[in-house]
């Protein structure tokens, strides 16, 4: 069966859709994000919607709405993407994300000084920096009420380079030495993409460039030739270890291309 047409055009469709969220218990502002806000968007692309909140806030709140769907609760995605979910509103698929003013606050506290974490989480690969509150904040539109925007922090882009190649390194060494000469296959590509992803985020962090969409990662740092390496990986522990030395070589060269020391 075919789904029935949106009865709402796209700016309508916002402004319904932020006007209910804003309207709720804690909600302090309402933003658009992903490929809608940064104009990148396909017809069929989602709607990212970033709820700001502080105190008395409850996920429960949004289900009284009726959109169908399912959420998560508080917490239910980790500590820096705390949750939310995939709803239906006017025959568009929206994904929820709840984000704890606080913690946002604190996270750009933690920036200023050049501090930030590296946490875990599905599909990103090579982890999730708390600072992506701050790059969520950099290039999302706002559609209602109070949304703190800041500059990317000196002292953040000072010390995450750093941070990054040195994960990068680490983890390119332990797929050359700790699996492609053993003939792991799997295990070796895995951490070649991971140390990739890395080198990115070190790039990216050097050029003060906030980025929230891991898809764009490696193109946007121009390592997407770590592609044609990876897809001719072959099984054996020779060819294995040529591969992870023309990953490192790949992204080394990268790296110093823009400034950041790798020794």
């Amino acid at each position: 069966m075919t789904a029935p047409a949106p009865a709402l055009d796209d700016d309508a469709f916002l402004d319904h859709v932020g006007s209910a969220l804003h309207g709720l218990a804690g909600v302090a502002g309402v933003s658009l994000g992903g490929s809608r806000a940064q104009g990148t968007s396909r017809p069929d692309s989602d709607w990212d919607l970033a709820v700001y909140y502080r105190d008395g806030f409850s996920p429960e709140s949004i289900e009284a709405l009726g959109w169908p769907g399912h959420l998560t609760p508080v917490g239910g995605w980790g500590r820096i993407f705390n949750g939310g979910g995939a709803l239906t509103v006017d025959g568009r698929r929206i994904d929820i994300h709840y984000r704890d003013l606080r913690l946002v606050e604190a996270v750009h506290d933690d920036a200023l000084r050049g501090v930030f974490t590296i946490e875990s989480l599905l599909f990103h690969q090579a982890g999730l920096p708390s600072y992506i509150l701050l790059a969520e904040l950099g290039v999302n539109q706002t559609l209602r009420g109070d949304v703190p925007r800041w500059e990317y922090p000196p002292a953040l882009r000072d010390a995450a380079p750093a941070v990054w190649w040195s994960n990068a390194a680490l983890t390119l060494h332990y797929a050359r030495e700790g699996h492609a000469r053993n003939g792991r296959v799997a295990q070796c590509a895995g951490l070649l993409s991971e140390a990739a992803w890395q080198a990115a985020h070190a790039i990216l962090a050097h050029r003060a460039q906030w980025v929230t969409n891991e898809k764009q990662l490696l193109t946007r740092a121009g390592l997407r030739g770590v592609d044609a390496v990876v897809a001719q990986l072959g099984t054996e522990p020779d060819g294995l270890v040529r591969a992870a030395d023309a990953v490192r070589a790949l992204v080394r060269d990268a790296v110093r291309a823009e400034g950041i020391e790798t020794d």
